[in-house]
């Protein structure tokens, strides 16, 4: 067990226990802005980084960030040396093989495909769900903790409950299953009635009904729903 995980891990749950976001979205929010800073500050110059970066890439949304991030020389480097990957495939015939064979749409797809921050993010990810599940079944603090959050969004509370499932005893996993998923629960029923009160407010009978809490429903939706941000 990497012990680093567990100080982001406590300052998320105690942050988004207040805010009412999921504290998983938030760890990785983090992550990925640490990602970026140094992909495009020191880790630029490391050897063993570039080569990682050449060969694998970015995806479109990764890309994207780093072009908004307003620092086009360090990106240009990276794109200069991972251009020059590209091109050596396709001079020998790795990336575009013999038409009609099944190595050209593969190589297309794995490159299309790869990133160097998803797959970061990804890894450190992994290692924060079974910090978390550790946490839950050692820490009476961190227990309470979990149960008074405001939400999980659903891929992170399936992801929970998947590392959980895996990293616990049949005991602890009957109470944890049972502690997250009234956490989900009672989000979703709040939820639910503001999105149809959302709905209401556009009949005329409802017109001078205050909003109350429905406003930002559908928003609140989908970030449950997929875990983004409208924030």
């Amino acid at each position: 067990m990497e012990q680093i995980y567990t100080i982001p891990i406590n300052e998320a749950f105690e942050e988004c226990e207040g805010s009412g976001g999921c504290p998983f979205c938030a760890i990785l929010n983090k992550f990925e802005k640490n990602e970026l800073e140094l992909i495009l500050g020191a880790s630029m110059m490391e050897p063993d980084v570039r080569i990682k970066t050449n060969k694998a890439g970015f995806c479109r949304e990764h890309y994207g960030k780093m072009l908004r991030a307003g620092k086009k020389l360090p990106l240009a480097l990276i794109l200069e040396s991972h251009l020059a990957e590209v091109a050596e495939m396709v001079r020998v015939n790795r990336l575009f093989p013999a038409k009609g064979t099944k190595g050209s749409a593969e190589n297309i797809e794995k490159m299309s495909a790869d990133c160097y921050i998803c797959g970061r993010l990804s890894s450190s990810f992994e290692k924060v769900l079974d910090n978390a599940v550790y946490m839950w079944a050692t820490d009476g603090d961190f227990r309470r903790r979990a149960a008074a959050q405001k939400k999980f969004c659903l891929p992170h509370y399936s992801a929970f409950i998947k590392a959980a499932s895996r990293g616990m005893s049949s005991a602890d996993f009957k109470n944890f299953s049972s502690s997250v998923r009234t956490v989900e629960e009672k989000y979703l029923e709040k939820l639910r009635a503001d999105v149809s009160f959302f709905v209401k407010k556009f009949d005329y009978r409802y017109e001078n009904e205050p909003w109350g809490d429905s406003k930002d429903s559908v928003e609140r939706s989908i970030s449950l729903l997929s875990g983004e941000d409208f924030d």
